[in-house]
Parts: structure tokens; C-alpha cells; sequence
């Protein structure tokens, strides 16, 4: 089919499109400007620049279309949470949504469907029970945005359009993303858990993340909300010992909550405060995961 991938040069998208042209797929990939240039050529796929807040050429692209995915916004993790840098993650998120919402509208054939990226940051802390795709909204900025960002993505259900809205946890990769941070620490052999070490740790490997947004829009019985977190529950501290384990290094100095709100003020709660999430949908529909278990997953991760 074609799909659609906007943000499609971030730490996922670029190797989604990848992914995608591997089975087939003729592939449109909405970029920004510069970031169009880092894609490599191939006959099956396209770039076209957006802006990420209007509709113009590239809207055509989704007339037809088998898939719509969306991925842009600008990165939780990669500036201090001040009340600009709060705004730009909200609205980069709400306007690219909208952005394409509009472009379903004009189309004449509506894509088949629109998988939507939020985080299990919409279930903000919660400390113990699991954690599925039924349960409630949590509190703080993390779980507004989230709220947010799906509420206008549904917008298009009304459309006819089905909508998914897959709540990703901590990705697990060699080329980027938060765990690189994790790991300098371990590797200066001063590595342990960060705060109190109790909270729970929802993480996913990269490939499975990919192979779930395949087994997803090639499943027309999945829509709404979609956990995509590995099927092994661990807390901070049990994804440090486990970390230190594959590296081979020690797992022992914590790092006090006090700390990190110093250094990363309102962003530490990304670190400090977690859930237990079960990917529930993903099972009942017979999803297989290459990496249920954390040690594989940072086996994998640490030989490539």
C-alpha cells in the first residue's frame, strides 16, 4: 500500500520508512526542510517537505493513501521544560495532527488508516497495578499533551478514518534516543538507579516497535489506544541492575530524586515517576514481541 509517514526522519521514522520499503510499501515521507536531505533515494519512495502546521502539495499525498503515520512533534527529552519549550511540544504535536486531519478531509479517498504516535505518558504516575489501555488519564503535563494530541487525532474517526494511538514507552536503541543518556554512567562505572529506584520502567524495544506499527495497520481490528511496551514489567531499579549486568558493570550509586529536579527541573518526571504497563491489545491480537525480555533487549541492543 502507500503510506504516509510525517516526521519520518526522527529516531523511529527513519528507520520505519526503511522497514516499510522492505515489504513493499510505497513510502511518501513528510519532512522539514533540511531534514529531507539525510533520506536515501529509492524507487519506491518520495519526500515532500511540510511544515508541520498547514496543508499545501504534500496533502495530496494522503488522497489514497493505505496509511497515514504520524510521528512529528518536537522531542520531550531534549530541552529543559520551560513554559516556552512547553508550548512548542504541545503545539508542535497538536498542529501536525490537525495539519493532517485536514488533509483526510480534503482527500477523496480517505487512507485506510491514521496510527497516531502519544506516549504512556497519558497515565501519568502510577505507582502500583497494571497499567492498560483502559485506564485512566493521569495527571501533569505529559498526560495533557497526550489527552490532547489524541483527542485531535480522532477528529478524523468522524471521518470514517480507523484510529490508533499507540502510547510508547522508553525505546531501546544503539543510535540514539534516551538510552543513550542512561548509559554514560555505566560506562564512567558510576551507574545505578535513578531516584528512588522503585518506580516502574515501561520500555520497548525498537524493533518491536516497528513490527508492532506494521502488525497494526495491516489489522483492521485494532483502533484507540495501543500500549507499546514490552511485555516484562521492571522497576528503575531493576532495569539499572539489569543494564549493569550486560554491561558488565557495577549498578550501585543512586542518584537522588532531589538531584535530578535540580538539574532537570519539571522534566524530571519523565525519570522519577513511571507505570506498569501492560501492552493488552497487542496480545489479545496474537502481536509476537523478538524482545519480551529486558536482557535480550539490551543484549541486542548493546552488539550492534
Amino acid at each position: 500500500m502507500k503510506t504516509v509517514v510525517a516526521g519520518g526522519t526522527g529516531f523511529i521514522g527513519r528507520v520505519l520508512g526503511a522497514r516499510l520499503l522492505e515489504r513493499g510499501h510505497d513510502v511518501v515521507v513528510l519532512a522539514r526542510g533540511p531534514a529531507s536531505q539525510r533520506i536515501k533515494a529509492h524507487p519506491r519512495l518520495h519526500t515532500e517537505c511540510w511544515n508541520g502546521r498547514t496543508t499545501d502539495e504534500w496533502a495530496s499525498y494522503i488522497d489514497g493513501a493505505g496509511a497515514v503515520i504520524n510521528l512529528a512533534g518536537e522531542s520531550i527529552g531534549g530541552k529543559r521544560w520551560t513554559d516556552r519549550q512547553k508550548t512548542r511540544i504541545l503545539n508542535s504535536r497538536i498542529d501536525a495532527t490537525r495539519a493532517i486531519g485536514a488533509a483526510i478531509a480534503q482527500a477523496r479517498v480517505k487512507p485506510g488508516v491514521l496510527v497516531n504516535m502519544s506516549a504512556v505518558g497519558y497515565y501519568g504516575d502510577v505507582p502500583s497495578g497494571d497499567v492498560t489501555e483502559t485506564s485512566a488519564k493521569g495527571a501533569g503535563f505529559l498526560a495533557d499533551v497526550c489527552d490532547r494530541w489524541e483527542a485531535e487525532a480522532r477528529a478524523a474517526e468522524r471521518l470514517g478514518v480507523r484510529v490508533v494511538t499507540p502510547r510508547l514507552g522508553l525505546v531501546l536503541a544503539s543510535d540514539g534516543g534516551a538510552l543513550d543518556r542512561l548509559l554514560l554512567p555505566f560506562r564512567l562505572f558510576i551507574g545505578g538507579p535513578l531516584g528512588s529506584g522503585r518506580q516502574w520502567f515501561p520500555w520497548i524495544h525498537r524493533d518491536d516497535v516497528l513490527n508492532a506499527l506494521l502488525f497494526i495497520i495491516t489489522n483492521s481490528r485494532i483502533s484507540g489506544p495501543v500500549n507499546l511496551a514490552a511485555p516484562e514489567a521492571v522497576t528503575m531499579k531493576e532495569f539499572s541492575r539489569t543494564l549493569g549486568k550486560v554491561m558488565h558493570r557495577p549498578s550501585w550509586i543512586p542518584v537522588p530524586a532531589f538531584v535530578l529536579k535540580t538539574i532537570l527541573g519539571e522534566m524530571s518526571s519523565m525519570i522519577l515517576t513511571g507505570q506498569k504497563v501492560v501492552p493488552r491489545k497487542l496480545q489479545d491480537a496474537g502481536f509476537d514481541f523478538l524482545f519480551p525480555r529486558l536482557d535480550e533487549a539490551l543484549r541486542a541492543v548493546m552488539q550492534r
